[in-house]
């Protein structure tokens, strides 16, 4: 079947037998081995309160130090970036000259609002973390766009400040509107939203130290310095244990060292302002060590991009507990509420018509808020009305945050779900979808082809009202060509994302409820996807979740295609899907935005560069001759099949000419070009 599959795709092709593959693995960067930070014994007891300098200037600082080990291309490029972020620094210095004759204006103003600040508090409570919360989360949004910067590769991808943005702001979403006073409560509400919208590794990682955090005053009120202290130190320790193999020199490094050396200051006279003026502090000084951890870092005249995001946040925290106001005029709500613009197509009314009869049911989410005169919120038993909605449908996720049911649910009997609901509360929002239209959309729906019957046959969901098969498909995709052959191969749903648009944890929670199956085999297809992949797949409970740990969309290509759904054992699916993935060598071009020498390999702004797996390992101011060299590179070994997937940007005519050159140059090779239609990448490389 796979082999039609590829047929219907590419030129017609005779596949020979699979032969031993020789992988030719990618060298990876060398890397200094992690040293715990050396303190000096004492160090002053007075501390200035920092005011913290962007992110750029500390890049800027790296680079030079790094300056006298790179070569003089890299000169180069630090002596171009130092201009560019002297011109940040002076801007900067213009706003904060503004702010400070503001505030003098103010000062003479009798009427003039007094600042509040906390310098005295000795306990943080809810409203004082819910005005913190914010105040991270808009300096971070302030300096999000730098932090994307702070990118080791000079490829338009970066992405971690917007990961971390929107993670935070999903946060400070879930409290906007949360009246409590309570610590334990507020942090909770906080983590979970957190959870939920984290997005990317820098955004799973941020999520589980708040996540860890919630745990440590769990039943707490109010927080002194030591017992806060005490819950970040748990933080740190479930950031760490999220990650499969932690590494030094990122945001785990700068979470830890500040956590450690703020907690070890701590005294009785000690405050929530002391406590957080000891934590930036560190945690800047931490920033500016991380090149010196991480090699590829230190070569890149970059600090760690995570690690920069997180101390935004946390300075943003303490700009608060020093009286700075954050004014955020849209609402932290409205704005996690935005999305892409949805081009899906509308759904066609007439595909349910008079006569049809109800075969798929609906799709029925609600938010329901619990009522004192119904229910005792405090009680409440999820588990309960979980149990109730397995009897009336499936694909069923139910979570609760304090007076808040989230209800996503399968059934041909939607009415029954809104009266039980209505025994414990009111709703907030109804959303109720006819999944006949969804799937008569979705068979008629924008195809380089007819459906054929076995194609709508093999598209059909089951009813409802019991698992509709065994397995199930969710894959991570860009791009409409790369979309369509993921669904040939029986992909049930796709998440739109990819390198710069990284799908959050509910995103895939999300497409999890629309697949009824016992078990969904997921590919992230991206290595900064996979954690919030995992941590969907840790919440879920309606299916077992298989997560592929694909790192691009070729290589999960490849594993997809081999999967042989006929097996009865859905790990040995997964742990041959995985193994597929061990005998792909995949690579991609793209243009470079900036000078560098990375790996040995000079990089002019412009070039267009050659990378296998996370490593540079060319650059050619020529595309068509970089995919050329990088193409031979990848069929280094024993491969005897190349798959191309050719990007937007990529015209007809250089498809044609790379197609041309590669079938002459290694004529031995059975080679598919498939128009992806992916951005950043005009030419993604997999080779069997």
């Amino acid at each position: 079947m796979a082999e039609d599959k590829k047929k219907a795709t590419s030129q017609p092709s005779s596949k020979p037998a699979a032969k031993p593959v020789q992988k030719t693995v990618a060298k990876p960067v060398q890397k200094t081995a992690a040293k715990p930070a050396q303190k000096t014994a004492a160090k002053p007891a007075k501390k200035q309160t920092l005011i913290p300098e962007d992110v750029a200037k500390i890049a800027a600082s790296t680079a030079k130090k790094a300056a006298t080990t790179v070569r003089k291309a890299a000169k180069t490029s630090v002596h171009q970036t130092a201009v560019a972020i002297i011109k940040v620094q002076d801007a900067t210095k213009k706003m904060q000259e503004q702010k400070k004759a503001e505030r003098a204006a103010a000062a003479k103003d009798p009427n003039a609002k007094k600042k509040t600040t906390w310098e005295d508090i000795k306990v943080m409570g809810g409203n004082l973390l819910s005005k913190m919360a914010k105040g991270g989360a808009m300096q971070l949004r302030s300096n999000a766009e730098e932090v994307n910067k702070l990118n080791v590769f000079p490829v338009p991808d970066g992405d971690t400040g917007d990961n971390m943005r929107m993670t935070i702001e999903s946060g400070v979403a879930a409290i906007e509107n949360l009246e409590s006073d309570n610590l334990a409560d507020v942090m909770k509400a906080f983590s979970h939203g957190m959870l939920l919208g984290a997005r990317g590794n820098s955004g799973v990682i941020l999520s589980q130290f708040f996540a860890g955090t919630a745990k440590g005053i769990e039943g707490v009120d109010q927080a002194d310095p030591a017992v806060f202290g005490r819950a970040l130190q748990r933080g740190v320790a479930q950031a760490y244990t999220s990650v499969m193999t932690p590494t030094e020199g990122t945001i785990l490094t700068v979470a830890r060292e500040a956590v450690e050396y703020a907690v070890s200051r701590i005294t009785p006279e000690s405050t929530i302002q002391t406590l957080f003026n000891d934590l930036v502090s560190e945690m800047h000084a931490s920033l500016e060590r991380t090149p010196e951890i991480l090699s590829v870092l230190r070569e890149a005249g970059v600090v760690d991009s995570g690690g920069a995001g997180l101390f935004y946040i946390m300075d943003g925290f303490n700009r608060v507990l020093n009286g700075e106001e954050f004014l955020d005029e849209e609402g932290f709500a409205k704005l996690s509420a935005k999305k892409k613009p949805d081009t899906a197509q509308e759904p066609d009314l007439d595909g349910f018509g008079p006569d049809s009869v109800m075969t798929y049911g609906y799709c029925t989410e609600l938010l329901v808020r619990l009522q004192n005169s119904k229910t005792n919120i405090a009680t409440f038993d999820i588990d309960a009305l979980k149990a109730f909605l397995a009897t009336v449908g499936d694909s069923i996720v139910a979570f609760q945050t304090d007076s808040i049911v989230k209800i996503h649910v399968h059934t041909l009997t939607p009415e029954k779900v809104l009266a039980h609901c209505r025994t414990f509360g009111e709703f907030l929002k109804v959303k109720i979808e006819n999944m006949s239209l969804q799937h008569s959309s979705t068979v008629e729906g924008d195809k380089t082809e007819a459906p054929t019957p076995q194609k709508a046959e093999q598209a059909e969901p089951a009813a409802p009202a019991a698992p509709t098969k065994k397995y199930g498909v969710v894959a991570v995709c860009t791009g409409p060509g790369i979309e369509q052959l993921y669904r040939d191969f029986g992909t049930d749903e796709v998440v739109e994302g990819g390198q710069t648009q990284n799908p959050s944890t509910n995103d895939f929670l999300d497409s999890f409820a629309k697949v009824s199956a016992e078990h969904i085999f997921v590919f992230p297809n991206n290595g900064n996807i996979f954690m919030a992949a995992q941590q969907a797949a840790d919440i879920y409970t309606a299916a077992k979740i298989h997560v592929i740990p694909s790192k691009n969309i070729g290589s999960g290509y490849v594993a997809l295609s081999s999967a042989n759904f006929d097996l009865d054992d859905a790990d040995v699916i997964a742990n041959e899907m995985t193994e597929a993935l061990g005998r792909v060598t995949a690579g991609y071009v793209s243009p470079s935005i900036r000078d560098a020498e990375i790996n040995g390999v000079t990089i002019k702004n412009g070039d267009t560069i050659g990378i296998i797996g996370k490593e540079i390992v060319l650059s050619n101011p020529d595309q068509h001759a970089a995919a050329l060299e990088l193409t031979g590179k990848i069929l280094e070994g024993d491969k005897f099949m190349l798959t191309v997937f050719c990007g937007k940007d990529a015209t007809p005519d250089q498809q044609a000419a790379l197609q041309a050159d590669i079938q002459k140059t290694y004529p031995a090779i059975e080679v598919y070009f498939i128009d992806g239609g992916q951005d950043i990448y005009p030419f993604i490389f997999v080779a069997e």
